[in-house]
């Protein structure tokens, strides 16, 4: 391991074992009819995987595809985020002003990133909507013991690796993805700590715009981001989508992604993490093995696992309804 993630590891672990200490002081995720949890847990677990991710950004080489103005952009826009998240944590932010700073934030590195380019306003409002829309979907991931935890340490690990592969720096992948192993620890069934919003919101905007930038930089395929993450959009994306087909108001709390229904259907958060552990394993080693060996297979493997989630989602819907009707029927 290199210096700055040694460095990310180090000062994070410190990190959370200063939380954890201080557990009965930090904001509490509380017990709801809309959470899978029982008692409250501590939930800014988030800001250990910054304490060490930040200052080993200043030994750390530079990501591929970001030059001085599309870097400072990106950190700068994660700071916000991460600051409106911990105040959402702590006493609660409102949704619009949130999703302002999110905007804001998505659309300065969008123009950062494309600027140059001609006509790229299409382009720029592309980019933007869909790193206001992955930053949150990680957030809506982040309700099961160790699901978030292990996607990011899967997904930042196979960035580093693909960047690495392909003779450029994977060395800020690798400092977010060693600075989420401590975390993990307190985070894994039953866990002692959630991410918050200050981990989750702003860990999926870095995922989003460092897999575009990374694909403008020649770090990896377009179709690379999409395969490691894979896992966290296809459930929160199919959701969305299925929500919104049934009218209902979609900026309202819920249990209908299909995480949340396969630990209500008794596979609890160990069945749960196992299932959508081995998820986010497969997908960032297969993108990994594409990038190595045969990266003109990339798209056909982004097909092949969209086919092993759809069979998932369908067997959970399948036994969803058929839960649903038995209740039904004995009530």
């Amino acid at each position: 391991m290199t210096a700055a993630p040694l460095l990310a590891l180090c000062i994070s672990a410190a990190a959370v074992w200063l939380l954890v200490r201080a557990a009965a002081r930090l904001p509490h995720a509380q017990p709801s009819a809309r959470s899978l949890h029982e008692a409250p847990v501590p939930r800014v677990g988030g800001l250990a995987i910054w304490a060490g991710v930040v200052p080993a950004l200043a030994i750390a080489r530079p990501a591929p595809g970001l030059d001085t103005p599309a870097a400072v952009a990106l950190y700068a826009g994660t700071a916000a985020i991460a600051l409106v998240s911990l105040l959402d944590d702590w006493r609660g932010v409102p949704t619009m002003v949130r999703l302002a700073v999110h905007a804001g934030a998505a659309a300065a590195f969008a123009i950062a990133l494309d600027r140059g380019v001609p006509a790229s306003v299409p382009l720029i409002l592309a980019t933007a909507l869909s790193l206001v829309w992955v930053a949150n979907l990680y957030n809506f991931m982040d309700g099961s013991d160790g699901i978030a935890g292990v996607m990011t340490l899967c997904g930042f690990a196979a960035y580093g690796a693909a960047a690495t592969i392909n003779g450029l720096s994977g060395t800020v992948y690798f400092c977010v993805a060693a600075a989420t192993l401590p975390f993990l620890v307190v985070n894994v069934p039953p866990a002692r700590m959630f991410l918050g919003d200050v981990g989750a919101v702003p860990l999926g905007f870095l995922a989003a715009a460092f897999g575009l930038a990374g694909i403008r930089g020649g770090a990896w395929p377009a179709w690379l981001p999409w395969l490691v993450f894979l896992p966290f959009v296809a459930d929160a994306t199919v959701t969305l989508a299925t929500r919104l087909a049934r009218g209902e108001r979609v900026w309202e709390a819920h249990k209908s992604h299909y995480y949340q229904r396969l630990h209500q259907m008794g596979a609890g958060h160990r069945g749960t993490a196992a299932v959508y552990g081995a998820l986010a394993l497969g997908t960032a080693l297969t993108a990994v093995l594409c990038v190595a060996w045969t990266p003109g297979a990339g798209w056909v493997a982004v097909a092949t696992w969209i086919a092993v989630h759809a069979m998932l989602f369908a067997t959970i819907d399948y036994h969803w309804r058929r839960r649903t009707r038995d209740k039904r029927k004995s009530g």
